[in-house]
């Protein structure tokens, strides 16, 4: 089978505080759907989408999690094999733009990837769409300043009621994993050529 044609799974971690929209996210991008309902996700779960990103087929697993503190410790296999990490936030609120380092940090101490300098990561500036803009308190230069002190993450601000910028945001984030996960082959090439043939049969490995 030609290798490129191969189905690539890559595995995508959502984290922000609770409320910033990563649920709404990902409901908006994979079922192009949005709820006003504002339901607490419990633990962690996630959805997948395919698509095609030059002549690769990608299904990206998206996994949603908590924002609670409570469920901070989800553990490392959570995080494990991770191949892009989105932070998100919300424009309106300080201090879910202020939690951005905490939750990066825990990110590669859980997931521990192999080149934390280079691991990837997207920045969503979300609910942008909220009174018009008139209520945002973090703008967009101060967040373009974090994600440049920090290796030049990409940013894009977002909408997931309006569905504004969400499929360009994810489409960023596969053609990072998608890098990413090359980089990681290159690295554990020869550690085993079988591993990769087994495919998840669906349901969480927990």
């Amino acid at each position: 089978m030609d290798p490129l044609r191969r189905r690539t799974l890559l595995k995508v971690i959502v984290l922000g505080d609770s409320g910033v929209g990563k649920t709404s996210l990902m409901n908006q991008y994979v079922y192009k759907k949005f709820s006003q309902q504002y339901k607490a996700t419990i633990g962690a779960d996630f959805v997948t989408k395919e698509l095609q990103i030059d002549d690769k087929l990608v299904t990206l697993q998206v996994w949603d999690t908590a924002g609670q503190e409570r469920f901070h410790s989800l553990g490392a296999a959570f995080y494990r094999g991770a191949d892009c990490c989105v932070l998100v936030y919300d424009v309106n609120v300080g201090k879910t733009f202020e939690s951005l380092s905490n939750w990066r940090e825990e990110f590669l101490k859980q997931a521990d990837p192999a080149d934390p300098e280079a691991f990837p990561f997207v920045l969503l500036g979300n609910k942008i769409d909220v009174d018009g803009g008139h209520s945002r308190v973090v703008s967009e230069k101060r967040a373009n300043e974090w994600c440049a002190s920090r290796g030049n993450i990409p940013y894009f601000e977002t909408s997931a009621k309006e569905d504004y910028n969400v499929d360009e945001a994810f489409f960023c984030v596969a053609q990072a994993a998608l890098a990413s996960e090359h980089q990681q082959d290159i690295y554990f090439q020869g550690i085993s050529e079988t591993v990769s043939e087994v495919e998840p049969r669906g349901g969480c490995a927990c």
